[in-house]
């Protein structure tokens, strides 16, 4: 639930990625589908059938499955409007910076909830998500890839938050639980006289890779196992499918970069945040932080 206003901004990125290619007449195969307010309610026969097995097989999920669906429908018709006018090509660019902030500071709040047991989570997550905004539209805007305007910045800003959140909550619990983990080995590196950053590179290194193999398994399988989210929109959209896989391409490269940075960042400024001033591996469970627990 918490993630939904995120998710609902990259659902809104596929139409406006789409609106935001030049398709010339001769590139468009079809007319853009269109979904009218019956079909939109049509389409929720689909939770229908799952709120049926769930009560089929007893899972007590029904009630769940309907909210969630009744507040996804709502948030996006919301965010809806709201993206009419923010992605205006006459939208100045400050809505857009004050839009991306907005959803680094919800992004931390967010990772926070969902890992409270992480130090300083909301603001190492915000830091973490931040730079790779920063890095990846820098690049992408610098090189010239996409227009530098409001219609570009908030959709690709939001794939990388959003695309980053999950990795970032995942790279920090699985560094807590592996330096406690491996606190004798810690230990023993540092009285050997190994500085803070040898004495755990092995096991941030092997937090750093957990968390970036989904990403690259998905990254792998694009096209052949599954058609993404920004390629289907703009084939729905009329785009000629090279149009929306060459728009596609560019984004799975976005996302990837910026996981592989809010992932990093994040990993080093946790390190820090688990060593004392003079060396010495915190305990979280000493201060009454109960590392195992990842209830919220």
């Amino acid at each position: 639930m918490i993630l939904l206003p995120i998710q609902t901004v990259l659902t809104q990125t596929v139409l406006s990625q789409a609106a935001s290619v030049q398709v010339s007449p001769d590139q468009a195969l079809a007319d853009p589908v269109g979904i009218d307010g019956l079909g939109l309610v049509a389409s929720g026969s689909i939770v229908l059938v799952a709120v049926l097995l769930s009560v089929w097989q007893q899972l007590g999920l029904g009630r769940s499955l309907i909210l969630a669906a009744a507040r996804a429908g709502v948030q996006l018709l919301a965010v809806g409007f709201i993206l009419k006018y923010t992605l205006d090509p006459d939208t100045p660019l400050l809505v857009a910076f004050v839009w991306i902030i907005i959803m680094v500071a919800f992004a931390g709040w967010t990772a926070k909830r969902r890992a409270p047991e992480v130090p300083a989570m909301a603001l190492l997550s915000a830091l973490s998500l931040s730079s790779a905004a920063v890095i990846a539209l820098g690049l992408l805007f610098g090189l010239g890839v996409f227009d530098f305007n409001a219609r570009t910045i908030i959709p690709l800003g939001g794939m990388v938050v959003g695309n980053s959140i999950s990795a970032t909550v995942l790279v920090a619990r699985r560094i807590l639980d592996s330096f406690e983990e491996k606190r004798p080995q810690i230990e023993a590196r540092l009285a050997l006289g190994q500085t803070n950053e040898a004495a755990s590179a092995p096991y941030l290194r092997s937090a750093l890779q957990t968390a970036l193999l989904p990403q690259i398994e998905t990254t792998k399988a694009v096209g052949i196992v599954f058609l993404p989210g920004a390629m289907v929109g703009l084939i729905l959209g009329g785009a000629d499918p090279q149009t929306a896989v060459a728009v596609q391409v560019t984004v799975m490269y976005m996302v990837l970069g910026s996981v592989a940075i809010s992932t990093t960042v994040l990993g080093l400024g946790l390190r820090r945040r688990l060593f004392s001033t003079d060396g010495r591996l915190i305990s979280l469970a000493a201060e009454g932080m109960d590392v195992g627990d990842s209830s919220a």
